[in-house]
């Protein structure tokens, strides 16, 4: 039986008690761990860090920015991370795709059938045609750029249109195109905006930013995300990747500190 997106994301959510993301944004130039020094280091030490959080997160969140920087040593980095995943957690691409219908379509074959992952993060801003693609498919997971944490994001995301903001215009069309595979990424730094948009779009999935260094509100984000309707995947990278001494220990330490957290908010 074929399940769709938000079938398969609360099924794992389910299965292990938890709605924490890891966000796989590894650098190497600002490694802790001094074990970790070139790619086949690091690919041992992303794997050890995956074997050690499982069984704590939802999903992991690889930001294809971190991989790229590498070239196709790097892409081929990202495969290998992927299908050592395997399946024990949903993936999502980070990779912000977003363009005219049959170059989305191509992204979206790469992301979903070459890379194999469950779900991407894209952006609304060339319209319809450059979302479909990606969502066509109700097992493929999408979540569109609604309102982000940078500071930044006043640049347009607050411009006011016919009375509604851009923000809320988003959260307005992925309602509409919602094909149970849909969601929207929220940033966890606008806690008034953050209800606005829920209020908006009840039945929309979330991935929430914004957790951590970013100094976002774990609390009130969980609380907002979270109902009988829809469900919010709090991510968190450097908090936890980066944690002290970037240890296995440490890193396990931080992912089981955010979960707990998450589901005491919960209740």
């Amino acid at each position: 039986m074929k399940y769709s997106y938000y079938q398969r994301l609360k099924n794992m959510c389910d299965a292990k008690n938890s709605y924490l993301c890891i966000g796989l944004d590894f650098d190497l130039d600002k490694m802790k761990n001094k074990n970790v020094k070139d790619l086949v280091s690091l690919e041992s030490f992303i794997k050890d860090v995956i074997d050690s959080t499982y069984d704590l997160c939802a999903a992991y969140k690889p930001n294809f920015a971190f991989f790229e920087k590498y070239g196709p040593s790097g892409m081929k980095l990202l495969e290998s991370v992927v299908e050592h995943i395997d399946y024990r957690s949903i993936t999502i691409a980070d990779a912000k795709r977003g363009d005219i219908g049959n170059t989305s379509a191509c992204y979206a074959q790469s992301v979903f059938e070459h890379y194999n992952f469950d779900a991407i993060t894209i952006a609304p801003y060339m319209g319809t045609d450059s979302i479909m693609p990606f969502i066509e498919n109700s097992e493929n997971g999408a979540y569109l750029l609604c309102l982000t944490s940078n500071t930044s994001a006043m640049d347009f995301q607050y411009k006011n249109s016919n009375g509604s903001m851009l923000y809320e215009d988003v959260a307005k069309l992925a309602s509409k195109l919602n094909n149970d595979n849909l969601g929207l990424v929220v940033g966890a730094t606008k806690n008034e905006q953050m209800q606005q948009i829920r209020d908006i779009a009840p039945n929309l999935n979330w991935l929430i930013p914004g957790i951590g260094k970013q100094g976002g509100d774990l609390e009130s984000s969980v609380k907002i995300s979270n109902s009988k309707q829809s469900s919010g995947l709090i991510n968190v990278s450097r908090s936890i990747i980066y944690a002290k001494n970037q240890d296995l220990d440490d890193i396990r330490k931080s992912a089981s500190k955010y979960n707990e957290s998450i589901n005491q908010f919960l209740g």
